[in-house]
């Protein structure tokens, strides 16, 4: 086993992109490439990991872990049917678990940074909740998964935002002048001065220096990678160099594009039959869509990728031509 251990938090700016159906896959996926994986149910209100691994809702969770007293988080880790893969189940029999407080968060975190296994995925819940931006934070290359579609991708935006913004409310928070004009500034809505992350920065500059320095290079840190499920064509990767425009001018903030998923129609069908779909469709284009970008995380996913967009573009091509869509 690798020596450090690799946490993957996944997340989306709205639900219906498809981000269970991939995180499951994905660890499904890294697990049969022989590395030994955890999939971790973290969309505390709305769980439903197991669903997509071809297990029922029996085992205690996270939930239940954080109302009883009595149990140890290693406790909640099941052992699948699947070779190399556990799965820690979210609310488990404990529900209405949204918003669980800061001290409770830390537990999760401290405890999954202690799992024994080379890959840990994160599946969080949809949209900005407190959990899902501070689980998020786990890792300085969380992904977040998204459509094409111009919702999904305004979501997508706003969720780096929302993001962003709380990791520097975070880092101002014991000077109370600071805190409270940042958020003042981002409740504000003005059309013809949006807020920008450098605006906020300049005015936190204005009050002090050295927090503004610090926040800005804690934000440099930060480096989303990027999942486009449900594409049609490689074309599609053209607006990256849209996003990556206004990711700059907006927020100052660069990502990595890692992987394209093909809209398949077998998907449905095959979620019905409460299998996994890595083995119940193994060829189809989903599914090897999946296996690319798992390898993608094993091969490279602790390095710097150079011009992301063009050659997941070109790496799309190659594959679509494979499968005989042209």
């Amino acid at each position: 086993m690798k020596k450090d251990r690799i946490i993957i938090p996944i997340a989306s700016g709205k639900g219906g992109v498809g981000k269970s159906i991939v995180s499951s896959n994905l660890a499904i996926a890294i697990a049969q490439q022989g590395h030994k994986t955890v999939a971790v149910d973290l969309d505390l209100g709305g769980s439903n990991l197991h669903t997509y691994l071809g297990l029922s809702n029996k085992y205690a969770g996270i939930g239940d872990y954080l109302k009883a007293k009595n149990i140890k988080f290693k406790d909640m880790i099941v052992e699948t049917e699947i070779p190399n893969l556990s799965f820690v189940p979210g609310e488990g029999r404990t529900p209405f678990l949204a918003n669980i407080p800061f001290e409770q968060r830390l537990d999760v975190i401290q405890n999954i940074q202690q799992i024994s296994a080379e890959y840990i995925l994160l599946d969080l819940g949809a949209g900005t909740t407190f959990n899902t931006l501070n689980f998020f934070g786990i890792s300085h290359q969380g992904i977040i998964v998204t459509t094409f579609e111009t919702p999904a991708v305004m979501n997508f935006f706003m969720f780096l935002k929302n993001f962003l913004f709380r990791i520097i409310s975070s880092i101002v928070r014991h000077d109370r002048q600071i805190f409270k004009l940042v958020v003042e500034s981002f409740r504000s809505i003005n059309a013809d001065e949006p807020l920008t992350v450098k605006s906020l920065l300049e005015l936190i500059n204005e009050k002090n220096p050295e927090l503004a320095a610090r926040a800005k290079k804690t934000v440099s840190y930060y480096h989303p990678r990027i999942i486009f499920n449900m594409g049609d064509h490689p074309d599609d990767l053209l607006m990256t160099n849209k996003i990556d425009r206004t990711l700059q001018q907006t927020l100052s903030l660069e990502v990595d594009y890692f992987g394209f998923i093909l809209y398949d129609n077998q998907i449905r069908q095959a979620i019905r039959n409460k299998e996994p779909l890595m083995q119940s469709i193994p060829k189809s284009p989903f599914t090897i869509c999946i296996q690319d970008i798992a390898r993608r995380i094993i091969k490279i996913w602790d390095k710097d990728i150079n011009k992301s967009g063009e050659r997941l573009y070109e790496s799309t091509k190659k594959r679509y031509k494979q499968l005989k869509y042209l």
